[in-house]
């Protein structure tokens, strides 16, 4: 029987060997929706005491997601969560931003990581420690994938409370990404003051007026 693939601790264990005892996985979520913030999560996992049922995110259930997301906060060294707005996304574009949001969890977390393993083909500037670009990261390594879970939950939080603060969208329930009900609400409402103007499908649509 062939077995289960999916992240593991191989790349961690190797850099702990080579002197590296904290290694933070980095992750960031949101690039595609047209309104919220880009979000970034850094995790410091504890090698003695892995959750179990880390994978990427994208691959689990709501529920799921928010129940690893308790295990992580509860057992990790340590996790920090940054975002990035739309005002900064339309100023440095999705890329900068992320890459922004990520450096910005690094820097949050309470214990320094001696090295940062980054889904992704980039590293973010200005890092106070060494860093390694993992593309697919998620789906190779279990710190990428505790990120990926916790800054899915955090960002998915976040978007249903905007429903409060600008009502007639649906955050809550898309998340800001450009399903129908969105396009819609923004074609009669028009763009809020969360939403990606930068963005194709918004650049030439006028503000709201609620």
């Amino acid at each position: 029987m062939k077995q289960k693939s999916g992240p593991d601790f191989t790349r961690e264990h190797a850099l702990i060997a080579r002197g590296f005892p904290l290694i933070a996985g980095v992750d960031e979520v949101g690039r595609g929706p047209l309104a919220g913030p880009v979000t970034a999560a850094a995790v410091i996992l504890n090698p003695d005491d892995l959750p179990q049922g880390l994978d990427d995110s994208k691959k689990l259930s709501a529920k799921a997601r928010v129940q690893l997301s308790d295990a992580i906060h509860a057992k990790a060294l340590a996790v920090a969560v940054s975002f990035a707005p739309a005002a900064e996304i339309d100023r440095y574009n999705i890329r900068g931003a992320a890459l922004l949001a990520m450096r910005r969890a690094i820097a949050a977390l309470t214990r320094a990581p001696a090295h940062a393993l980054i889904d992704g083909r980039d590293t973010p500037p200005g890092l106070s420690c060494p860093a390694t670009a993992v593309i697919k990261g998620d789906a190779l390594s279990l710190s990428i994938a505790a990120a990926s879970i916790v800054a899915k939950v955090a960002r998915d939080r976040l978007m249903e409370r905007l429903d409060h603060f600008c009502p007639g969208y649906g955050m809550g329930q898309h998340a800001g990404y450009p399903t129908q009900k969105h396009r819609a609400a923004i074609a009669v409402l028009g763009p809020s003051g969360f939403h990606r103007m930068s963005f194709k499908l918004l650049s030439n649509e006028p503000p709201a007026t609620i």
